[in-house]
């Protein structure tokens, strides 16, 4: 670099504020320097306050997110809390459902029991009745063929009172010791 100064300054001389010659760097710090104190007011003071208040912003919503964090934390506790709540709660209405269906069940199958033991007997005393009722028929049957064979065996007419008690009584006797006379 020397050599080159050395020969602007035989070739006409050495400007040092000649753009050209290193004069640029010169005029660009002096234009600077002017300009520094307009820069800082109008543009880095506006744009450093305008990031710390970005900042600030940022530390409040940092703030806010982690209390709603935490606010989140503790309603999804309460909600648990809650929801295992219901759920023991609903559990105990089952049971208690589940208890009094078992009532119920208990309920309708001793009523049905007792209703079917009823027509069970009920049942059972119609065909005694019956059973009655058809024996009844088959004696007076039989006194009538007895009288009627008697008649013939004796050729007499045999239907009086004392006839008909006498084979009534034999007959009755009969049946109740099982046929066998």
């Amino acid at each position: 670099m020397l050599p080159t100064l050395a020969a602007l300054a035989i070739e006409g001389g050495f400007d040092p504020l000649h753009p050209l010659h290193g004069g640029g760097a010169l005029w660009t710090w002096i234009i600077f320097l002017a300009a520094l104190p307009f820069m800082w007011k109008f543009v880095f003071g506006p744009v450093t306050q305008a990031l710390l208040k970005r900042d600030d912003e940022i530390l409040a919503a940092q703030g806010r997110a982690e209390s709603a964090s935490a606010n989140a934390e503790k309603a999804l506790a309460e909600v648990e809390v809650k929801l295992g709540e219901a759920r023991t709660e609903a559990t105990k209405i089952l049971a208690a459902a589940r208890d009094r269906g078992e009532d119920r069940e208990r309920e309708i199958v001793d009523k049905a029991k007792g209703e079917a033991t009823a027509l069970l007997e009920n049942a059972s005393s119609q065909i005694r009745a019956e059973q009655d009722k058809a024996l009844a028929a088959i004696r007076a049957e039989v006194v009538e063929l007895s009288l009627g064979a008697a008649g013939k065996v004796l050729e007499r007419n045999v239907g009086s009172e004392d006839d008909r008690r006498l084979i009534d009584s034999f007959v009755g006797s009969s049946v109740s010791d099982g046929g066998q006379a």
